[in-house]
């Protein structure tokens, strides 16, 4: 009886103590810059599979709206740290807000320029006087820059939603991204070859894109943590390029309990298309999971345009180079008419080495 009793203390006490460590964890809220998709596949897996709480910390997720930017999120308090487009993140510093880059995950741009090849529109400069849809907040700068410094004057046309503008010829072209609309158009129907396609990294601006950041204030009280929590994120990025079925289960769940419309077939299209744009290494990449035929086929087709048009970067994972941090300052001047005036290393503060 006094044996029984003594085990039943000591579980009690093993059982205490845990939730102590728990309970005593530190916490951080991460916002990223979109709803739930395989975009941010690394950071729902190092939730699920728990890498979160094997560094120390957990992990709040919350995600903006189309009226609620990830920028507020963060400059409001409700979120530690955001990931966000280096153009985004730099234009928000040139506005006062006090941001800084933490992990510069995406080493690419997968913007696209597509046109119609029945509109005879083949080369970009045949854009001159067109009507090009284009989505707002992070995903107009670099394309605007690029034709005004080509001197092709076109008509911007705002985009909300879907591709349907395109699709009914209300536009003459569009920017989409190479991991999300530029797949949807294909879903709705026109096969690859009906399309011309103008990767933005092929006419010298390739400018790398999802990136880490938190305030500046954030930075410097929690950066253990903020360290931790980007080394647990890589890990979850890791395991998403070698269990690629396994991931995709999670981000649908996601999706599914955010109530968003979800398409497997996509959903693994697009985390194909991320994890090029953050540089994995081949033997991650081909992963465990079994990918559907026509799936592998077209990221062939696929990665013959993108891979042709990317430079040969030798950059470690998560490091932001100081040349694309340069470009991308002659790009906010370019479209604001105002400089860029804080340094590389006042903005780039890396926590992952």
């Amino acid at each position: 009886m006094k044996s029984h009793s003594v085990k039943v203390l000591i579980i009690s006490a093993f059982v205490f103590f845990v939730n102590l460590l728990y309970s005593q964890q530190a916490k951080l809220t991460f916002a990223p810059q979109w709803m739930p998709q395989a975009q941010f596949a690394g950071y729902y897996i190092a939730q699920e599979m728990g890498f979160y709480k094997e560094a120390g910390i957990e992990v709040e997720f919350i995600h903006p709206s189309a009226n609620i930017p990830a920028t507020e999120l963060l400059s409001s308090g409700k979120a530690d740290v955001i990931s966000l487009f280096l153009v985004t993140g730099m234009s928000s510093r040139s506005q006062g807000m006090d941001i800084v880059n933490i992990c510069q995950l995406s080493q690419h741009s997968a913007i696209y320029i597509v046109t119609k090849r029945s509109s005879g529109i083949d080369k970009l400069e045949k854009l001159e006087g067109k009507k090009i849809g284009v989505w707002k907040s992070g995903f107009d700068e670099v394309p605007k820059a690029m034709m005004k410094e080509k001197r092709i004057g076109v008509e911007w046309i705002p985009i909300l939603s879907s591709v349907n503008l395109f699709m009914l010829d209300g536009i003459d072209a569009m920017t989409v991204m190479s991991y999300n609309e530029y797949n949807n158009i294909i879903n709705c129907g026109i096969n690859e070859d009906e399309l011309n396609v103008f990767p933005i990294s092929q006419y010298g601006y390739d400018i790398p894109e999802d990136g880490l950041y938190c305030l500046n204030s954030t930075y410097e009280t929690k950066r253990e943590d903020l360290k931790n929590f980007i080394t647990a994120t890589l890990k979850g990025w890791d395991y998403a390029a070698a269990n690629k079925a396994a991931a995709i289960d999670i981000v649908l769940s996601r999706m599914k309990s955010a109530h968003i419309p979800a398409n497997r077939v996509h959903q693994e299209w697009m985390l194909d298309r991320v994890l090029e744009m953050m540089m994995v290494s081949a033997s991650d990449v081909k992963g465990k999971g079994v990918q559907n035929r026509s799936i592998r086929n077209r990221s062939v087709q696929n990665r013959s345009v993108q891979n042709s048009s990317f430079q040969n970067k030798r950059v470690r994972k998560g490091e932001l180079l100081e040349s694309d941090f340069d470009q991308t300052a002659k790009i906010i001047k370019s479209i604001s008419e105002k400089r860029v005036s804080f340094a590389f290393d006042e903005f780039y503060k890396p926590l992952n080495y």
